[in-house]
């Protein structure tokens, strides 16, 4: 090779190794991504790996497994051989069997506006997908599951929270302050009601304010209502939803999920509610993300809908009396602050040393064997609280609560 012909590919090698490193040098994902929060609940869950006997409260799941015939029903689908690609928007007897369904909570709702998906959560990167780009104004009511808020920002979009506030009464919206920041340069409002981590549950009034202010602004409408029927209020079976008052075709989309009503959470099953113009393109969503979900799930979903109503109503009945019971023995310890939400299967309440949650909880996990998720993970606001899952047999409760008065008593002062 000549000089000449050495030095051009040298050049060669250097601006192929730099545009494969970028400018840094080094090789990193995007900054809307890098950007992302890590998740501080993982992190909790991560420390108490090799600690014996922890009790973990963190995540969002029932300690009992997903009911036999729900199980039993996917073992009949392997069997008959349900293992092939389905639709993209899902099986027809699984979107009939969900029309059907939410009819039934929510008024006449059609196949055609059902589509089932990979999960909740990935319902929720669909939806957001669907609606906001680069550049797009999003608002958030938080605390709220990280997830929520994060989303529209791998997309680009700009996230801006309204907050919830904590008084007497427990957690609270402040609808005007929320009124005033859906600007008709808002894209997108995702509200999640019944709330993680709060369990704040929205009015039917305060929706149906919103939705008229949405409607006249054209701002979309992303409701997570994934713990819609774990709900304790006075409207029975089920907490208000947008869908109680929304039509089916306009800008607004529900998000659902089978992990909570049924306990499939590793099943990895969900839907969305969504107006028949965005379907086609949902359609190609799903194609480029999941290309379907899995058959022999999506079987079982239908045997979950079809035959689980007993099932959730008495699960609803049992997450009552763990909430009941858990605010009692918490109220009993001095300096915890805790009220009873209406939904949710989570009390998020203060404590002393919760204004630097991420830190208290590790303490928790390592010093008192007890893991609940720190308030910080669902935002600045959520700083100052912890959240308790309390989907678990009431005796594991107590245990997790005398370990939690152990440890305050014993660092009372600290």
């Amino acid at each position: 090779m000549s000089e000449s012909a050495g030095a051009v590919s040298a050049e060669l090698g250097q601006l192929t190794g730099a545009l494969a490193s970028g400018a840094s040098g080094a090789p990193n994902a995007r900054d809307a991504v890098r950007a992302l929060r890590p998740s501080q609940i993982r992190e909790v869950a991560n420390a108490g790996f090799g600690v014996p006997d922890v009790l973990p409260f963190w995540f969002g799941e029932s300690d009992r497994v997903t009911p036999p015939f729900i199980r039993d029903a996917a073992r009949r689908a392997l069997a008959d051989g349900a293992t092939f690609y389905t639709h993209n928007l899902g099986i027809a007897p699984l979107r009939e069997a969900l029309g059907r369904y939410v009819g039934g909570l929510h008024g006449a709702t059609s196949a055609d506006h059902i589509a089932v998906t990979s999960a909740g959560v990935n319902a929720l990167m669909l939806a957001a997908q669907m609606v906001v780009g680069a550049g797009d104004r999003v608002v958030a009511v938080t605390p709220l599951w990280p997830n929520l808020v994060e989303i529209p920002k791998i997309l680009g979009a700009s996230v801006e929270t309204e907050s919830l506030t904590y008084g007497k009464d427990g957690w609270t919206l402040d609808l005007d302050r929320l009124l005033a920041a859906l600007t008709p340069a808002t894209r997108m409002l995702m509200i999640n009601s019944p709330n993680n981590p709060t369990g704040w549950t929205m009015t039917r009034e305060q929706q149906r304010t919103v939705l008229e202010h949405c409607r006249r602004h054209g701002i979309w409408i992303v409701a997570d209502e994934v713990y819609e029927r774990l709900y304790y209020g006075e409207h029975g079976r089920v907490a208000p939803s947008f869908l109680d008052l929304a039509t089916r075709d306009e800008r607004v989309i529900a998000v659902n999920s089978f992990s909570k009503a049924w306990l499939m959470t590793g099943w990895r099953l969900g839907w969305l509610v969504v107006p028949t113009r965005l379907m086609d393109d949902l359609g190609k969503l799903v194609e480029y993300n999941t290309s379907c979900a899995p058959s022999f799930v999506q079987q079982a979903g239908i045997v979950a809908v079809e035959e689980g109503e007993t099932f959730t109503r008495a699960l609803v009945v049992d997450l009552h009396a763990s909430r009941d019971h858990l605010v009692r023995a918490l109220q009993s310890i001095d300096g915890v602050d805790v009220r009873a939400p209406d939904g949710a299967m989570y009390l998020f309440f203060s404590l002393p040393g919760a204004k630097h949650s991420l830190d208290l909880c590790k303490r928790l996990v390592r010093e008192a064997q007890l893991g609940v998720a720190p308030g910080s993970a669902f935002g600045d606001e959520g700083e100052g609280f912890v959240r308790w899952c309390y989907a678990c047999d009431p005796a594991r409760l107590d245990i997790g609560v005398e370990r939690l008065r152990a440890f305050l008593t014993a660092n009372a002062g600290a």
